[in-house]
């Protein structure tokens, strides 16, 4: 691994290494839509308002103040100021608006926004990613269909639709009716790698990559030991010129064939780009829980389904959730004639349930499983247990499921239990991103620091124009970590944070004074 160490100097964004320390402006940790939009507006690529008149008056008004100067150079609040939508992001509702007017209308209109290209604005950054571009897409069932439409997952300069008319993969070749505007996820996962090679960003990635310690260099400045957890005092540069700015270290391992070579980066700012898939949340059961009967991926019941470990004879397999990733479980298994018991805590008539938000035409598949869901008599070979917990496994496969408590004469009475033989048990109750390059798994950074990071319920505390962390200057989150769960919304992120930077650092060469 060692003749390897001189190779160090060829990684991406390297702007002068010294004893394997390599330098530049911005490390990107995550490659996928959001650190490839990122990587696409540090490379110089602006954006600025076209000539289409945009359907909100107000903010077409504020669009033709400054039409000379890039969005990127204009305030983003001011521009965002009033704008509704399904994220909860002013910049990402400012960039889907521009990207996709009237879209929640049912509208196809054209953008709003032209791109220029301006090289000598160019910031050197890296994007770090263990897989190819496109991150965890390329994780996920390729015959899959996309929740959101196909155009909602471009990115900036590369239309969807066109690029599938020619390099669409899926042997499915279209999808009949309403839903021909939706992708298959193996699609949008060749068009994020494409879009890379297209654009010509190839050179700022770093594929094969794993980020295993992220920590501020700076004189006095605490950062967290990352085996005792406790704060600690350190400038590990011993260089007036470093300690005099914020900067951070990232350290990880690059696999290179069958070796793995370290390498690290020193840059004044650290975007983490991760998503939120990498840990599933768990069940709490008591009893025989590790006799391999409870799993947390698809892949698994797959796998079982291949081996022929399970088959249309089998005790059912119960799914454990109430979300997309639930029903296409429930689709998939049933596909295979696999019997399946579903269990969830919500009530049918829940209006926080995703269906209800789904319209029929575009998600027949999903409201068929919403029907079952609600029918009291059951489907062959599907049975619903709406409101119920499960409580305890027992030897034998048995699971115990308890029911929703009732009242009874003024009293409040327990919930009856049920026990249900099964073969597996598939939960699929969300997941939270894995941070273990910082510190507790980032949960510092969060808004409530005393819990674990979660995109639904305790994103990274960031200010909402630039995605600055509020608690670590030179940190920046964005995605699914501050709370952007869809494509469609995820280029807001980029937008602010590229904004945030092109204002402060055109002024100085952070590089040059490395």
């Amino acid at each position: 691994m060692k003749e390897r160490m001189e190779d160090i100097q060829d990684l991406p964004g390297s702007q002068g290494t010294c004893t394997g320390v390599l330098h530049t402006d911005v490390v990107v940790i995550g490659n996928g839509p959001s650190g490839i939009c990122l990587s696409y507006l540090l490379s110089g690529n602006w954006p600025y308002a076209n000539n289409h008149p945009h359907p909100n008056p107000i903010l077409d008004i504020k669009l033709r103040e400054n039409p000379e100067r890039s969005i990127l150079q204009q305030d983003l609040q001011y521009l965002s100021e009033g704008l509704e939508g399904r994220s909860n992001n002013p910049v990402a509702l400012l960039m889907d608006t521009l990207c996709h007017p009237n879209a929640d209308l049912g509208m196809d209109e054209p953008s709003c926004l032209q791109w220029n290209r301006h090289p000598a604005r160019n910031i050197p950054h890296v994007v770090l990613g263990k897989g190819p571009p496109g991150g965890a897409w390329h994780n996920m069932d390729g015959s899959m269909l996309t929740v959101s439409l196909g155009n909602w997952m471009e990115l900036p300069q590369m239309d969807f639709r066109q690029w599938a008319q020619h390099h669409r993969r899926s042997p499915h070749g279209g999808v009949n009716c309403a839903r021909q505007d939706r992708a298959y996820m193996s699609d949008v996962a060749q068009y994020y790698s494409d879009y890379v090679k297209h654009m010509g960003l190839e050179k700022n990635f770093l594929v094969g990559s794993t980020v295993t310690s992220v920590r501020r260099l700076v004189v006095d400045c605490a950062f967290i030991n990352q085996e005792s957890g406790e704060q600690e005092a350190s400038c590990q540069l011993h260089r007036p010129e470093c300690c005099r700015m914020n900067m951070w270290e990232v350290r990880g391992v690059l696999q290179v064939g069958d070796l793995e070579q370290p390498f690290c980066y020193h840059a004044p700012h650290v975007v983490m780009a991760t998503g939120t898939t990498d840990i599933p949340n768990r069940l709490d059961l008591k009893g025989d829980v590790d006799n391999g009967v409870i799993v947390h991926d698809l892949r698994e019941i797959e796998k079982a389904i291949a081996n022929r470990e399970l088959d249309e004879h089998s005790d059912p397999v119960m799914v454990v959730g109430a979300g997309l990733t639930a029903a296409d479980a429930i689709l998939c298994l049933r596909s295979c004639k696999i019997p399946v018991v579903h269990v969830f805590r919500k009530d049918v008539k829940d209006q926080g349930l995703i269906f209800k938000t789904l319209p029929d035409g575009f998600y027949p598949e999903y409201h068929k499983v919403y029907q079952m869901m609600k029918s009291k008599e059951g489907y062959p070979g599907y049975k619903s247990y709406p409101r119920h917990d499960i409580v305890e496994m027992r030897a034998g496969r048995k699971c115990v499921l308890k029911g929703p408590t009732r009242k009874c004469l003024g009293m409040i009475m327990e919930g009856s239990e049920k026990v249900v033989h099964v073969s597996k048990i598939l939960v699929l109750i969300g997941a939270r991103p894995s941070l273990s390059f910082l510190g507790n798994n980032g949960t510092e950074l969060a808004v409530d620091s005393t819990k674990q990071v979660s995109s639904k319920k305790n994103p990274i505390d960031v200010d909402p124009f630039t995605f600055e962390s509020a608690k670590a200057r030179g940190l920046y989150a964005v995605g699914p970590l501050v709370g952007d769960n869809f494509v469609r919304f995820v280029k807001g992120g980029p937008l602010g944070i590229a904004s945030h930077l092109v204002k402060t650092m055109m002024d100085t060469d952070f590089t040059t004074m490395l």
